[in-house]
């Protein structure tokens, strides 16, 4: 589990009873380095000062410099000492306190002050303020003063010592500490402390995730073993990401939405992730990939962009039909359609260039299973057929207003698949990158062809880790183990 630990002034300011995580004098974190040796804990600095060469802005400086997590940071206690060195976030946070204001403005008289303890407000009804000034300066404790007539102002923010707060204030802090550090999939007792921790990105509800619940948390069990704390994170959680160590993320990934937002933040803070930005633009966008594998030399289907319905129309000629027609990023067999008939291809044409400026058409190759190779770090990690599902030429078929259908699947172990299979995974994953990558290859009349690559492929214990079991997840651990070791 994580090793949280949280730093007072005196040990009255904050009661070992109140939290389940260990509470430890700033003095005493200051004059013994050696109480966290071959730990990196995650510390909360609630010293009652944060001046300059004060014991609390010493506890924040030597934490950076013995390669600990802090809240907060030496730059962002610097930042909140003057108005003048966070007037650069203003704008963006009184535009949220607006619109929050307008939600609650009833029963309130400006000025008034607004505790936001961890990322959390006081006053119901500015959690979207509170989440984006957390967001902006990572203090655990943050004093807003809220002024102005016709538009609601920041007039001050300061980190205000706990020992000052009223009884109610502090049992806020206590409850928006418990939520802070409060994670899932935590094993009951780890034999040893985690060495590192890894956020996984997910969402419970999503309908095709790309690892299932029951997965993840074999993760969390072969993490645990290997001294990796693994815990779950969604999508509110963007702010508090820095105080991992890597991200792994278990989303279906789009330029448009958080996971890419993610993403650029792990990438910002010097994490290692899994997807990387580079791999999200390189493989969520169909035509970008025909371009890159064909400067590779890489055999694919042969493909046509599309750009007007023009160009449509003369399809049947250079590919033949039926052929298939794709959206630049589609996922999950979503924005895939095979086409009969010219009549049908005019059609559905004319319909999608609606929505998008180029289509990707490709030649039809039936088959009854695609391959689906892992490639992890630049090696083969596993190999699946995917069957077609049933009546259908794709191995998901989405009906509307029902369930996806799913076809089965047949695990192999690496050295059992075909070698050219492997190979043309290799080559065709090789200029993505070095993350985690899922190649879709049919083997056609004239050998093995790559459909596409996924940057966020499924990944789960008993389908593409049928063969590897616990192996799947010790590889993926172990790629983060060894980028954050040649980080460190």
């Amino acid at each position: 589990m994580s090793d949280w630990v949280i730093l007072v002034d005196q040990y009255r300011d904050f009661d070992q009873a109140d939290t389940i995580h260990k509470v430890l004098s700033v003095r005493d974190y200051v004059a013994r380095p050696e109480i966290f040796e071959g730990r990196r804990p995650i510390l909360i600095n609630l010293a009652r000062s944060f001046a300059y060469q004060s014991m609390g802005y010493y506890a924040s400086l030597l934490a950076e410099a013995r390669g600990q997590r802090v809240l907060p940071s030496v730059q962002t206690i610097i930042e909140l000492s003057r108005k003048a060195l966070y007037r650069a976030g203003l704008p963006e946070l009184e535009d949220a306190l607006n619109r929050d204001w307008k939600r609650v403005s009833e029963g309130h008289q400006r000025p008034f002050k607004l505790l936001v303890a961890f990322g959390l407000p006081d006053i119901s009804g500015f959690e979207r303020f509170a989440a984006l000034l957390f967001d902006w300066y990572r203090a655990p404790l943050i004093e807003v003063t809220v002024g102005g007539e016709a538009w609601a102002t920041v007039e001050r923010l300061r980190t205000p010592s706990i020992h000052t707060l009223s009884g109610e204030r502090r049992a806020f802090v206590a409850a928006s500490l418990a939520r802070h550090t409060r994670r899932r999939w935590r094993m009951p007792k780890a034999r040893r402390p985690a060495r590192y921790t890894l956020a996984v990105l997910h969402d419970p509800r999503e309908a095709l995730p790309p690892s299932s619940r029951r997965s993840l948390e074999q993760l969390a069990a072969v993490g645990e073993k290997m001294r990796f704390a693994v815990e779950p994170i969604q999508k509110s959680d963007l702010t508090r990401l820095a105080e991992y160590d890597a991200l792994f993320i278990r989303e279906t990934t789009s330029i448009g939405n958080h996971t890419y937002r993610f993403a650029r933040r792990a990438e910002q803070e010097g994490m290692p992730v899994i997807d990387d930005t580079v791999s999200m633009i390189r493989c969520t966008n169909k035509i970008y990939l025909k371009e890159l594998l064909e400067a590779h030399r890489v055999p694919m289907p042969a493909s046509r962009v599309v750009s007007r319905l023009s160009d449509a129309r003369r399809l049947g000629e250079s590919l033949g039909l039926p052929l298939v027609l794709k959206v630049p990023d589609g996922s999950f067999s979503r924005g895939v359609h095979k086409v009969h008939t010219q009549e049908e291809l005019e059609r559905l044409s004319a319909s999608l260039l609606g929505q998008t400026d180029l289509l990707l058409a490709q030649e039809y190759l039936p088959t009854s299973f695609d391959w689906r190779v892992g490639v992890l770090g630049g090696k083969a990690l596993f190999a699946c057929q995917y069957l077609m599902a049933k009546n259908h030429w794709q191995i998901i078929k989405h009906e509307d207003g029902k369930p996806a259908r799913e076809g089965g699947f047949r695990t192999f172990p690496v050295d059992n698949a075909p070698a050219e299979v492997i190979d043309l995974a290799l080559r065709a994953a090789a200029p993505i990158g070095d993350g985690l990558y899922g190649v879709d290859i049919k083997v056609g009349p004239a050998g093995p062809v790559v459909i596409e690559i996924n940057d966020n492929p499924n990944l789960d214990t008993d389908v593409e880790g049928q063969v590897l079991r616990d192996e799947l997840w010790r590889a993926v651990i172990d790629w983060f183990r060894s980028r954050l070791e040649a980080g460190r």
